[in-house]
């Protein structure tokens, strides 16, 4: 009996290392698990090194070595595309950003669904931002924050022109602040991209508009759409109360040089945003006051939801259950979602540590900006945003934005705001 017994607990002994490899191997045997990621922003990549360690606080028998890489950003979804098509060369976990996500959706999807993760929590995140990175059923990406598009004001400036900012109300109130801005100081309101699209966005989304109709089908030059880019194009040319962006986007060390040094009274930005001026328009700090946008009827939607991040632990991942692990701990724990405002300055996905006091904690973002109490912002706009619509045509989609329309309308004027519309959504009609 004794030999059977031996010969049994040999056996199972034998079995598994092969239960392991046929479900994915949990942690390393030894040491730290390395956990390769890759992001094309360095803020997320700081936030991540920041996660592990604390994950590395709270699981001191299951330490991970996060390898951590910032790439260019078309860089990086490239040569990511190419190693999940090829088979080799992924990381672990990876940022994809909204736009490139669906290139990642098509065919035989080489991501991890994170549905164990997600669904015990679904009911307290902001579900549409979680159907952004979803298909058939399957939660793939979470994301970073809601993303609720706000706007930013220079007080110095507008107290300057003696333009209460509380006092706007809608976009013509907007118009109206943006030319005694322009009469008293010289400064131009605003700066609109034309080489990305976080001026233009939000502001059709307002409109309850996007780039494709809820069943899919291409709403790019539908009026709403051509009102508004009339309407970016006549503060430059017409009211002459904005500039296009210098650098072209929000994003430029042109554009960071020049609102940094006053060049500009306001920009329209999601909250996000707020990580660039801390890190990168350091002389604006007391200066910067964060309002909802201007609506543009009474009563109107007031911000929308823009941008995202999707994070994913890819099926090349080495020890995908702890990467996974991981991944939930920073993106959907409620330490983890504070830490994305404390750390990041994101509105959150879960909704439920909204009224946590740590959000009314003093940090750096509080410390910058002249708001008293910041986060009250999400909870005042938070039912007044749109989903945006994702479709697989959403990368063509935005890179004719950025690529053609915003620079045709907007830059050289080589066409009419309906005609730069129209063209574009001809190319997405074939």
């Amino acid at each position: 009996m004794k030999t059977v017994r031996t010969i049994l607990a040999i056996l199972i002994l034998m079995m598994v290392p092969f239960a392991i490899s046929a479900g994915g191997q949990t942690d390393s045997a030894g040491g730290d698990t390395p956990i390769t990621f890759w992001t094309f922003n360095e803020l997320h990549q700081q936030f991540y090194e920041m996660a592990a360690e604390e994950w590395n606080k709270d699981n001191p028998t299951r330490k991970i070595e996060l390898q951590a890489e910032t790439f260019p950003y078309n860089d990086m979804h490239n040569k990511l595309l190419v190693a999940l098509q090829s088979g080799v060369g992924a990381p672990a976990i990876v940022d994809i950003e909204i736009s490139k996500f669906p290139n990642f959706l098509k065919g035989q999807i080489q991501l991890e669904p994170m549905n164990e993760y997600v669904n015990p929590v679904v009911d307290q995140l902001v579900k549409s931002r979680l159907d952004i990175y979803a298909k058939d059923g399957n939660y793939y990406g979470l994301p970073f924050h809601v993303g609720a598009a706000v706007m930013y004001y220079n007080v110095e400036i507008m107290d300057a022109a003696g333009v209460n900012i509380d006092d706007i109300k809608t976009w013509d109130d907007y118009v109206q602040a943006g030319l005694k801005v322009k009469a008293a100081t010289g400064k131009m309101m605003t700066s609109i991209e034309t080489t990305d699209q976080w001026t233009f966005w939000p502001m059709i989304s307002q409109r309850d508009s996007d780039f494709f109709n809820p069943d899919g089908s291409v709403a790019l030059d539908n009026k709403a759409n051509i009102a508004t880019l009339e309407f970016l194009h006549n503060m430059i040319y017409k009211q002459k109360i904005a500039a296009t962006t210098p650098g072209g986007n929000h994003h430029s060390e042109e554009y960071y040089g020049a609102m940094n040094a006053g060049d500009f009274a306001s920009v329209l930005m999601p909250m996000w945003y707020m990580g660039r001026f801390t890190d990168y328009m350091s002389d604006l700090k007391g200066k910067i006051a964060i309002r909802p946008l201007p609506s543009w009827t009474v009563g109107g939607k007031r911000s929308a939801g823009m941008g995202g991040t999707g994070t994913v632990v890819t099926k090349q991942a080495e020890y995908p259950e702890i990467a996974k692990e991981f991944l939930a701990y920073a993106k959907l724990s409620e330490k983890g979602n504070i830490q994305l405002w404390s750390f990041l300055g994101f509105d959150p996905p879960r909704w439920s540590v909204w009224d946590d006091p740590a959000l009314k904690a003093t940090n750096k973002f509080t410390e910058y900006f002249v708001n008293d109490d910041i986060f009250g912002l999400l909870l005042e706009v938070k039912d007044e945003i749109n989903p945006v619509t994702i479709t697989e045509q959403i990368p063509q989609a935005s890179e004719l934005v950025k690529g053609d329309i915003m620079f045709q309308a907007l830059g050289d004027q080589s066409k009419t705001p309906a005609q730069a519309l129209k063209d574009a959504a001809d190319k997405l009609r074939k």
